[in-house]
Parts: C-alpha cells; sequence; structure tokens
C-alpha cells in the first residue's frame, strides 16, 4: 500500500517487514503504524478533519533538485553581489586608462634627433620625399657621369662640410662610426625612434661607396677618392670659389682616382664591413655590402699599391691627408672578421708584427687620438672587445692583451689630472693642440669612454689602472658627458655648438645650402658672395650641424666666412651621434648589446703554445 509522502514522493511498506524493522518503527511513530492499517473513511472519521499543510515548492536542475525558495535567495544574492561588485569594476575598465607617460627626452636624446637631421641636410643625388629638408632638393645628378667604369656616374653620397665636396675618406668613416653606434646600441635607438632613420642614413652612404669601385668584381686596381674639389687660392669655379647651393652647381666636378689606395681602402672596406652587422636582417643586401669589403679590402692590402692614397694630390692633400694606412689595416681586418668570421682576418689584427707598424704600443699621444685620420684608438677598444667578451686565447692573447692595456692608457692619457693634453678654461679636451675643429675629436673620445665604461660593465670589471692609481668605469663616463655637455651649452658662453638645439646657438654657419635663400633664385658662382658675406644670420636652419668649435680660451666667433669655428663637417657629427646614443638614459635600454656583433664569429678553441726550445747545457 502506498501512502503520501509529505516529503515529496512516495515510499513503499513490505509486509516481509522484520520483527526489528517493525519494533523500530513503532517506537518511532506508533500513531503512523495505526494510520496504515485503517482505511481512508476510518482514518477521517476518528481523525477528524487533517490540518492543510503548504507544500514546498522545486525546481528540478537536471543534476540536482532545489527549492523554488532557496533559488529565489540564490539569484537576489548573485544580483545584489553584481550590483555591489560588478558594476564598479565595469565602471572602472570602463574609463580611459591614463598610461603612464614615458619619461622626458633627456638632453642627450634632444640632440640626438637633430644631429641626425644634419646628415639628411649633407645628402647629394636624388633625395627622397620623406628627407625632411624643405630647402634641399636633388643635386649633383651629373657626378662622375663621365667616368666609364661606373654604371649611372657618382651619383649619391653626402656633401663633406660647407663646401659641395664628397670627400670619401671621411664620409667612410662617418659611416663606419654610425654603424658602430648602431650594433652596441641598437635597442636604444629603437626605444627613442630613430632606428630606421640611422639606418637608412648609413645605407645611403654605403650604397653610394659601393659604386667608387667595382664591388661585383674579385679583384680591382682603382678607386674613386673624390668628387668635385678645390685648389687652394685658386680664381676659378669650383668648390670652394663658388658659393652656391647643390642644387645650382654648374662648374666643373672632377674625380679624383686612386690607384693606389691602403688608407681609403681600408676605411671603405670598414664601413661596409659594418654596415653588413646593420644590416644582417636583409640577407641579400648583408652580403652585397661583405663581398664588397672583401674586395675593397684585397686592393688595401696589396703589396704593389701601399702610396697613401692623397699623397700629391693638390685636391685632396690639403684637406683630408692621409699620414698612414696601418691603423686602417687593423681596423678593416677587425671589422671584416666580425662580420664575416673569416679567421685570416683575426689572424692579421693579431699579428705582432701589425701593432709593431701600427706603433700601436708606444703611448704616443697624439695616436691615441681617435678621428677620420688616427683608427687606431677605435681598432684597439674594438679588439679589446674579442677579448672581454669571448676571450679566444693562444695564439691571440699575446696582441689582444696589448691592445687591451693599450686602451687603458689611452683613457688614462684625456683625463684631466694627468695633464696628458691641455683643456681649456671651461674643460673642452684640447686634443689637437689648440687647431680648428676640437670638438670632433673631442666627440669621438667621449664615445670611446663612454663605450668602454660599457664594456667594463657588461664584463663585470669594475675599472681599471692608470698606473698605481685605480679608476672606476664612472670616471670614463665623467668625462665623457663632460666633453658632451660642454658641446651643448655647459661652458662660458653658454652657448650650443649644435645648431637648433637650446636657445642660443651659432646664426651663421659656414654653410652654402644654409645661408642661401631657398627662393626660386639660382645665384651664380659669384652671385653668392653677397649671401657669404652677409651680417644677417642664415635663412635656413641647417638643424643638428655641430660647427667646428671654440678656440683654446673658450671663444667663439659666429661668423659666416670664419669657416674654422662656424663649418660643420661629416665626420664631426657621426662622432656626435655615437657619444649623443652611447650616453642617453632616456630609455629603458642600457648598456651595449653583446652578442650581436659575434654572430658570425665560430668558436675559437685556444690552441697549444708551441713547446720550449730544448734545453741546452
Amino acid at each position: 500500500m502506498h501512502s503520501m509522502n509529505h516529503w515529496g514522493g512516495s515510499f513503499e511498506i513490505h509486509d516481509a517487514t522484520t520483527d526489528d524493522e517493525h519494533s523500530r518503527n513503532m517506537d518511532l511513530d506508533r500513531a503512523a503504524l495505526s494510520r496504515q492499517q485503517l482505511d481512508e473513511t476510518q482514518q477521517s472519521w476518528l481523525l477528524g478533519p487533517q490540518e492543510a499543510k503548504k507544500k514546498d515548492k522545486y525546481v528540478d536542475l537536471g543534476c540536482m533538485v532545489v527549492k523554488r525558495k532557496v533559488l529565489k535567495w540564490a539569484f537576489y544574492a548573485a544580483l545584489i553581489a553584481f550590483v555591489v561588485i560588478g558594476v564598479p569594476i565595469i565602471i572602472a575598465k570602463s574609463i580611459p586608462k591614463h598610461k603612464k607617460a614615458p619619461p622626458p627626452p633627456d638632453r642627450y636624446t634632444e640632440a640626438l634627433h637633430k644631429a641626425l637631421m644634419f646628415f639628411n641636410a649633407q645628402k647629394s643625388g636624388r633625395l627622397p620625399k620623406n628627407n625632411g629638408v624643405p630647402w634641399r632638393g636633388d643635386s649633383g645628378l651629373k657626378d662622375g657621369s663621365e667616368e666609364t667604369d661606373v654604371k649611372g656616374g657618382l651619383v649619391g653620397g653626402y656633401y663633406d662640410a660647407g663646401d659641395n665636396i664628397k670627400f670619401h675618406f671621411p664620409m667612410a668613416f662617418s659611416m663606419t662610426l654610425l654603424s658602430w653606434s648602431v650594433i652596441e646600441y641598437s635597442n636604444k635607438y629603437k626605444d627613442i625612434g630613430e632606428y630606421d632613420h640611422v639606418r637608412e642614413l648609413i645605407k645611403w652612404g654605403t650604397d653610394y661607396l659601393l659604386k667608387t669601385f667595382n664591388s661585383s668584381a674579385t679583384t680591382i686596381t682603382q678607386i674613386h677618392s673624390q668628387v668635385g674639389g678645390a685648389r687652394n687660392d685658386s680664381a676659378s669655379p669650383d668648390d670652394h670659389y663658388c658659393w652656391m647651393r647643390p642644387e645650382d652647381m654648374d662648374y666643373t666636378r672632377p674625380v679624383q682616382t686612386a690607384n693606389s689606395a691602403p688608407d681609403l681602402g681600408g676605411e671603405v672596406a670598414a664601413a661596409l664591413a659594418a654596415a653588413s652587422i646593420v644590416f644582417r636582417d636583409d640577407g641579400a643586401y648583408s652580403q652585397k655590402l661583405l663581398k664588397g669589403a672583401a674586395t675593397i679590402y684585397k686592393f688595401a692590402r696589396d703589396p704593389g699599391h701601399r702610396t697613401p692614397y692623397s699623397r700629391g694630390n693638390p685636391y685632396i692633400q690639403p684637406f683630408y691627408n692621409s699620414t698612414g694606412y696601418w691603423d686602417e689595416y687593423m681596423w678593416s681586418a677587425a671589422w671584416l672578421f666580425y662580420a664575416s668570421g673569416n679567421k685570416s682576418y683575426i689572424q692579421f689584427a693579431t699579428d705582432p708584427r701589425l701593432p709593431k707598424n701600427a706603433m700601436a704600443f708606444l703611448q704616443i699621444p697624439d695616436l691615441g687620438v681617435f678621428g677620420w685620420d688616427n683608427k687606431l684608438p677605435g681598432a684597439q677598444l674594438l679588439l679589446t672587445r674579442l677579448r672581454l667578451f669571448l676571450n679566444p686565447g693562444y695564439p691571440y692573447e699575446e696582441s689582444l692583451s696589448g691592445y687591451h692595456n693599450a686602451t687603458g692608457i689611452n683613457m688614462c692619457m684625456k683625463l684631466q689630472r694627468f695633464n696628458v693634453f691641455n683643456f681649456t678654461p671651461g674643460g673642452l679636451i684640447e686634443l689637437n693642440h689648440g687647431r680648428p675643429q676640437p670638438l670632433q675629436y673631442a666627440v669621438n673620445a667621449a664615445f670611446l669612454a663612454s663605450l668602454y665604461a660599457d664594456y667594463l660593465d657588461a664584463a663585470n670589471i669594475p675599472g681599471y689602472y692608470c698606473g698605481p692609481y685605480y679608476f672606476s668605469a664612472d670616471s670614463l663616463r665623467s668625462f665623457a658627458t663632460s666633453q658632451v655637455n660642454y658641446i651643448l651649452g655647459d661652458n662660458p658662453r653658454k652657448m650650443s655648438y649644435v645648431v637648433g638645439y637650446g636657445g642660443n646657438y651659432p646664426k651663421h654657419v659656414h654653410h652654402r645650402g644654409a645661408s642661401i635663400p631657398h627662393n626660386g633664385v639660382k645665384y651664380s658662382c659669384t652671385g653668392g658672395w653677397k649671401w657669404r658675406d652677409a651680417k644677417t644670420a642664415n635663412p635656413n636652419t641647417i638643424t643638428g650641424a655641430m660647427v667646428g668649435g671654440p678656440d683654446r680660451f673658450d671663444r667663439f666667433s659666429d661668423s659666416r666666412p670664419n669657416y674654422n669655428y662656424t663649418e660643420p663637417t661629416l665626420a664631426g657629427n657621426a662622432g656626435l651621434v655615437a657619444a649623443l646614443v652611447s650616453l642617453t638614459s632616456t630609455t629603458s635600454s642600457a648598456g651595449v648589446d653583446t652578442n650581436t656583433i659575434f654572430s658570425a664569429v665560430p668558436p675559437l678553441y685556444p690552441g697549444s703554445p708551441p713547446p720550449p726550445a730544448p734545453w741546452k747545457p
């Protein structure tokens, strides 16, 4: 018999219940048992009308059965939680986020943006639409058109300074220096948004350098060393006598060709090899650069062609005379080794005869001054890098340790306390002994000092010795910042020597394109003299140009005819860019990229030194 179960559902009572079960049931509820034995009429008569009970309602959720009341309260609780917790979260997430602003650019980053623009202003050839210098246009489109060995002529490249000559020796050095700065500090360039720009500037230069010789050949016999030119005290139309915008040149621009160029060839090889590392993400172009570098290096090293490229040439010697070539040999061999991994280059770079010929270990102060004519300090630091981070051991160690020691001595010589070089009263080092253009040597020294400090940090070396005196890496940075800060305005005149940086900078820069109005008028060779001699400021601002700089007493003449003070140069700005990017702290990137330069270098397992000579009594 079934009876209603007021908890829901039904249950069945079986007759075969055991005595124990009956006793338990009776103990639990005897009245219930008696009701089970009465029919419905008897129950209603004996018990009278039963009190109606309110039935609970249930909801079947599939996996479980839940009271509707419980489900309702759960819903209300979830709704309240959503209102109290969820709604504020949604509102908070919907409010536009104000990301933490990046730190404002430091003075080095601000100056760097401008210093790179100088290269845009110096471009020759057919300019890209986004060149960014509105007063410049296409120029030099007929350069080298009469040279039968150059397809399309020698169009492109960079004008060197305030004139319209393309000097290939300092141009190649400038490209090497820019490439070196990118290899070491590529992340900094990326962080400040200048990575693509600086690579485009390098490529503009290396594309042109590849035209200066037959870069598709494996053996060559000549290289074009210059386009345009002037003779001292000449009264004939040329790049010095005439004061004309590059776009208006109508005089003859001769091409200088060298059949012997150990110095120029070595520098061009270094430029192409260094750039091939910069452009490793473009395999075809990188290989083209590396092939050209190997070709011109072979030409430079030819024993039968070792007369300096400038010797006896009146168009070159008074301006960019080379005083030797062993430094370029060391410099180019180091770059070719890093670019190719070919051990023959490092074997030559560390051959003890090379530093002997280059006088690398003689501690001559002037040989420690890095510049377009002397690559020795840069080459020694570049090879010291190999010892610090790869430590290849024998048979390279003897020369590498010598380069490392010479690098430390070069750094010591720049510190004012040792009185090796004079300093102006305002604190500028006089690396060229008071002669014109001191700033380009100061920025080069600042770059090497800052870079060496970063090398020491990366190698976990806290400092270096100058004789018995110990100096931390920060002493190098202090020197570097003092020189760059001087150039940016921390000097007795409170003048920035970088055009466009700060409020007080040279306004009468010795530069033809910047001094002649961009008004659609073509001024003749001598007709432009009125702009050269005008007392008014340049009508065009050549942003980022670092001028020659002050004299040894911190005096400066902002005069256009006085080029010793006011003329900028390509090599000077390359050093400025390198120094600035090494010092900037605007970016999150710190230190150098220790690995990229070695990506082509094979393992250099230390060899076994030869056994000692047999003992003789």
